[in-house]
């Protein structure tokens, strides 16, 4: 999780994952699982059990829930691996090469998303050099990914038995950091 050049060897195996998942998400059918989270009745969900309805983030999603849906559903859709842990990776001995595998989580969305939970996993010079060999990202998909992870995260952390303790602070950041997320989101549309 912390050496540069393995992260630079599963940015290989993530890339050639989503440049392959293009054609077959193009071949079989275009559904996200993002999307399917983000809907009306997550939201009105959300609001009531984490008493979100009088904060200005959630007075924001509110406003604007039909642009962001509309940009969320607006992305190039790919595979996503969607699990990105330590056990789950396999790396060569002499580390010529490093790959995910346990596929439970595999699904359609957005490559971005992915990034994002790989790096948010790695040490900053790792996820640098991820990011370096991954060979950049769209601008657009990380705003929106910005605006409308939060919603989706701490809907699927309240699905889990217990409720993780990485989405604690979920329900703070929205209500105080989603405004500015959505005006970046739609700026970027």
């Amino acid at each position: 999780m912390n050496e540069p050049e393995t992260a630079r060897r599963l940015a290989v195996w993530y890339r050639l994952l989503h440049t392959r998942g293009c054609g077959y998400v193009a071949a079989h059918g275009a559904g996200m699982y993002e999307a399917a989270a983000f809907t009306p009745e997550t939201l009105e969900e959300l609001r009531e059990r984490f008493s979100l309805g009088e904060t200005s983030g959630w007075r924001a999603l509110e406003r604007h829930f039909d642009e962001l849906s509309e940009a969320l559903r607006g992305l190039r859709r790919t595979l996503c691996y969607n699990d990105f842990y330590y056990t789950n990776m396999a790396v060569a001995r002499d580390g010529s090469a490093a790959l995910m595998f346990d596929y439970n989580l595999l699904g359609k969305g957005y490559a971005y998303s992915d990034l994002r939970n790989v790096c948010s996993s790695l040490s900053p010079s790792a996820g640098a050099a991820f990011l370096e060999e991954y060979g950049g990202f769209d601008e657009r998909e990380a705003a929106v990914d910005e605006a409308v992870s939060p919603i989706i995260d701490l809907h699927m952390a309240c699905r889990w038995d217990s409720f993780p303790s990485w989405a604690e602070a979920l329900p703070q950041l929205i209500a105080t950091e989603l405004e500015d997320r959505i005006k970046r989101a739609l700026e970027l549309r």
